[in-house]
This record gives structure tokens, C-alpha cells and sequence, in this order.
């Protein structure tokens, strides 16, 4: 267990970010024993001038004009830093040499900021926390003042995106190797970690069920059955083609795909469908209406070097409230194997979505399905992180 512990942590996800994130659950369970400073991604130039209308960016504008405090309590333990600097955007410089050098101002200018919050916090002997980020990251552990050991922890194979692959195939590997430990939320992730630095484990995937304890109304508007999805649609992530295919063989199928479109999606064929309906972005106060409204969940992942150690939170989402579940096999999804139907195929999918609906009320299989879920906790991630931090100090000790 992590306990009476300054922690600092940095990532790629701020605070004020609008969807789930693993890095604000993790900063929350740890601000549970522990000191926590949260530190905001910062302002880069480029998005500055590009997305000057975003919310986010306005936020972190006024934090640099002074308008804000910069360093904000989120709980007695727990403080959030908009950092007061701006990064220069430097992803298409294509010379390693240079965009290092660059990157190491850029590490600097946000170290400058992480230590002056640290120094006001009375923080001491911190433990740093890296979620993902090993651009803006890439000098802290040795340029933020009293760090003792830091944690590298990997959630997505970031480096198969185009963006990410230029520079971070190579710079990923580099903090993995500095990092005192590496953790990963799927056995493929850590699998990767083990070849940069041995100390590199599986702490599982945590959810936050509280939303279980209540019962909501499912919508009502929709023909029987329902098959559902609720997440980003985005191509790189989702089968376009499967999702057409399903739809086009089953036309007496309802197909309810929650979430904000990317363009692919956007200009696909499944808008001409009459049996499909998108319901754009919602309030996450609604998931769990929506997940009442499905009759079978489904999770029609694309198969890519992004996705097949991915773990998907939406499982245990799924799950969480019994419902029957259909989704694509990757090396991450073996551990839903006894609860989940994997396909390969679109005529996989066919077949377990039919199969599925042929359940009915199982209880016996719903209450196995909720309890799997359920012991996905944050508390037990952290937990697991925790004693493999003791384990890798007791060794290099």
C-alpha cells in the first residue's frame, strides 16, 4: 500500500477533461493516504492559436494572465496545477537531435512550475506518477526537486498512432527504462513494459460503480431489441465495416451507438440505415439509461496494434449491471472470456448477439457477471501498485 506519501502527478489528461479517465481515478484513490498534486497538461502553442475558442485552453489562458489561482484544492489532500508556462509544439520537428533539445526546454519550463507548487505544498521525498506522457515527461525524474522514485504507467499502446510513433518509439522505451517501476493496465501492456524494464507489472483495470446503487429508467422509444454501444466512435478504435454488417444482416436488430462521431463515422454508410441510431455525445449521467435501454452491449473493436492490449472500461461498465455482452477478441479481452461472448468475425457477432437474446432473464448469469465486475476496483489497482513498488525497493535495496 501506497501510504503518507507526497505524489506528483503528470500526464496527458487534465483535470477538466470531459470523459472518463484512468489518471484522475488513480489520483483520487491515492489522494485517499496520500498528498496529491494533479498537474494539468500545459498549454502548447499550437493549440493556443488553433483551439483558442476550447474550453480547456480558455482555462489554462487565464491561469497564465494571473485571472485563476493556478494551484486549486480539489480535497484537503488533493491539489490541481495549471501549469503557468507555454510549450512550444515541436511533434513535426523530424531530426531526433533536435526535437530533443527542444523538449528538454519545454521539460524544464514545466519542471520550473511543478517544483515552485511542490515548495508551496511543503512537499518532500515525492513519488512521481507518469500517465502516458513521455514527451513532456521525459526529463521530470531527474528535473523536478526530491523525487524519489517514479512510476511509469501505461494504459495504450500510444506509440502505434501516427502521432506518437515519430518521436515516441524511441522516447517511450527511454522514461520505461529510467522509471523505478512500470504498470499497465493489461498483461499485453506490461508484457511490453517487462522488455525496457523488468520491473514492469499488471495492476488490473479499476471502475467506479457507484452509479449501480441506483435503478434507472431504461429509454423507451426504441423497437426490441436493442443491441448498444456507448464510447467514442472513432475509426481507429471501431469496426465501421462490422457495425454495417450486423445492422445490414439483421434489420429487425435496433443498433443505439452513444458517443461523439469522428469524421469516418460521420461520413460512413450506417447514417443510411434506418435500424441505426446515433445519439451523439451525452451526459455521462445518462450511461446508465442507456445501458438499462440495450438488451445485448456490444464492443466492435478494430483489431490494431492500438487495440489488442487495450483494456476497455466499457466491459466492466457492461457487466457491471448484468447485461449479456458481445465483443471483439483481443489478447486483453482473455480475461472477460467466461463472462463475455468474443468474436472474430462478423458472423461471430451474428451468432452471439443471437444467442445472447435467446437468454432471457438469467439470473445466475447476470449476478456472475456483476460480481466479476465488481471486484475491478480502484482500490485494488492501487493496492496492486503499491506492493509491487515495495517489492522492486526491497530488491534494488
Amino acid at each position: 500500500m501506497i501510504r503518507n506519501r507526497d505524489i506528483i502527478v503528470v500526464g496527458l489528461q487534465p483535470w477538466d477533461i470531459k470523459i472518463g479517465s484512468n489518471c484522475k481515478n488513480m489520483a483520487q484513490e491515492l489522494s485517499q493516504y496520500n498528498r496529491v498534486l494533479y498537474v494539468n497538461r500545459a498549454l502548447d502553442r499550437i493549440s493556443a492559436i488553433r483551439s483558442s475558442d476550447d474550453e480547456m485552453v480558455l482555462t489554462r489562458k487565464a491561469s497564465l494572465r494571473g485571472d485563476t489561482n493556478d494551484l486549486k484544492p480539489v480535497s484537503a489532500s488533493l491539489w490541481t496545477l495549471d501549469p503557468r508556462t507555454v510549450l512550444e509544439s515541436i511533434n513535426w520537428i523530424p531530426v531526433p537531435s533536435i526535437f530533443d533539445r527542444i523538449n528538454l526546454v519545454n521539460n524544464k519550463r514545466l519542471a520550473r512550475e511543478i517544483n515552485q507548487a511542490a515548495k508551496r505544498l511543503g512537499f518532500n521525498d515525492a513519488l512521481l506518477f507518469i500517465d502516458n506522457d513521455f514527451f513532456r515527461a521525459q526529463y521530470l525524474p531527474e528535473l523536478l526537486e526530491g523525487v524519489k522514485e517514479t512510476i511509469y504507467y501505461i494504459r495504450d499502446n500510444l506509440t502505434s498512432q501516427p502521432y506518437f510513433k515519430k518521436h515516441g518509439v524511441r522516447l517511450e522505451p527511454l522514461l520505461m527504462q529510467k522509471a523505478t517501476m512500470v504498470a499497465a493496465n493489461s498483461a499485453y501492456l506490461a508484457a511490453y513494459g517487462a522488455k525496457y524494464n523488468k520491473a514492469s507489472f499488471d495492476i488490473g483495470q479499476g471502475c467506479d460503480f457507484g452509479w449501480t446503487k441506483e435503478e434507472y429508467p431504461p429509454f423507451k422509444d426504441f423497437k426490441s431489441p436493442v443491441i448498444g454501444y456507448v464510447g467514442a466512435l472513432i475509426k481507429s478504435r471501431l469496426n465501421i465495416s462490422l457495425l454495417e454488417q450486423i445492422a445490414k444482416q439483421r434489420p429487425e436488430w435496433t443498433l443505439i451507438l452513444v458517443g461523439p462521431e469522428d469524421e469516418a463515422f460521420r461520413n460512413s454508410s450506417l447514417h443510411q440505415l434506418k435500424n441505426v441510431h446515433f445519439m451523439g455525445a451525452r451526459h455521462g449521467g445518462e450511461l446508465p439509461s442507456w445501458l438499462s435501454t440495450f438488451d445485448v452491449c456490444i464492443n466492435p473493436q478494430e483489431l490494431n496494434e492500438m487495440t489488442i492490449g487495450n483494456y476497455p472500461r466499457k466491459i466492466d461498465e457492461y457487466l457491471a449491471l448484468g447485461k449479456p455482452v458481445v465483443a471483439t477478441d483481443t489478447v486483453a479481452m482473455q480475461i472477460f472470456a467466461p463472462y463475455v461472448y468474443l468474436c472474430k468475425t462478423a458472423d461471430d457477432y451474428i451468432i452471439n448477439i443471437d444467442t445472447a437474446l435467446q437468454e432471457g432473464d438469467n439470473t445466475e448469469l447476470q449476478e456472475a457477471r456483476k460480481a466479476f465486475a465488481f471486484s475491478h476496483t480502484w482500490e485494488q489497482c492501487i493496492a496492486l501498485m503499491g506492493a509491487y513498488l515495495e517489492q522492486t525497493q526491497n530488491v534494488e535495496a
